[in-house]
């Protein structure tokens, strides 16, 4: 077997202004459950640097875009109690605490340019569709500010924004945002986990749970500029 590196997967960010089109920002999952420490049983048991950095550019970026006005759309992942999101285990469950912003990003919840929404799946453009009737919240939250442009930041890279990315890129280019032009994943504000296959093992859980962050991160982003997401280093 050839060896392999993640040279072999190469990625090329880019500085981006949001400014320089209609633009919206869209957080994904920067909720206790997932990114403050103990927050739950899928959170950092330890102060984690790389979610640290990712909760504090995206407080930058959206005090930035509420500044400006420009609209934020912030997922929260949100479950019934007792209704299981296989294969993990309960989480972020309505009145835990789990399901709420981090504190550094509980502002945005008094915010007018924020619209908080709730979903209860990993792909939150899935997760904005209303069951009921059909219509989705996502869709509709970008037609109705004709936005050309939408950033993204979250937890986990390679997970929960990595879906919702590559989803909505299917969704512009059938149609339905026609004002939509770019989709841009901001690379700083974005971070996942990470989980040895020793200490995967020690929990009891299957060899494919094992998670290495640095291998995992890259790989998520690379499938989201594969299918068309501009990555981003800075934001002018």
């Amino acid at each position: 077997m050839n060896s392999f590196s993640l040279a072999d997967l190469p990625l090329q960010l880019v500085s981006f202004d949001p400014a320089a089109r209609r633009s919206g920002l869209v957080i994904v999952d920067e909720v206790n459950g997932f990114a403050a420490v103990g927050g739950g049983p899928l959170a950092p048991p330890d102060p984690d640097p790389s979610v640290d950095r990712m909760v504090g550019e995206t407080d930058r970026l959206a005090r930035r875009f509420d500044h400006h006005g420009w609209p934020i759309l912030a997922l929260l992942d949100t479950h019934v109690p007792g209704r299981p999101e296989p294969p993990y285990p309960p989480h972020c469950e309505l009145g835990s605490g789990q399901e709420n912003l981090v504190p550094a990003l509980g502002w945005l919840v008094d915010s007018p340019t924020a619209t908080l929404l709730r979903k209860d799946c990993i792909n939150g453009f899935v997760g904005g569709i209303d069951p009921a009737d059909g219509r989705n919240k996502v869709v509709e939250w970008v037609n109705d500010h004709r936005l050309e442009g939408v950033v993204v930041v979250g937890i986990c890279t390679d997970i929960c924004v990595m879906d919702f990315v590559l989803t909505l890129l299917s969704a512009r280019n059938h149609g339905l945002m026609p004002s939509l032009v770019d989709i841009v994943v901001y690379e700083p504000g974005c971070a996942t986990y990470d989980l040895p296959p020793s200490v995967a093992d020690s929990l009891g859980l299957p060899a494919t749970a094992s998670h290495p962050r640095e291998v995992t991160h890259h790989m998520g982003l690379y499938f989201m500029a594969s299918r068309g997401a501009i990555l981003a280093s800075a934001a002018n």
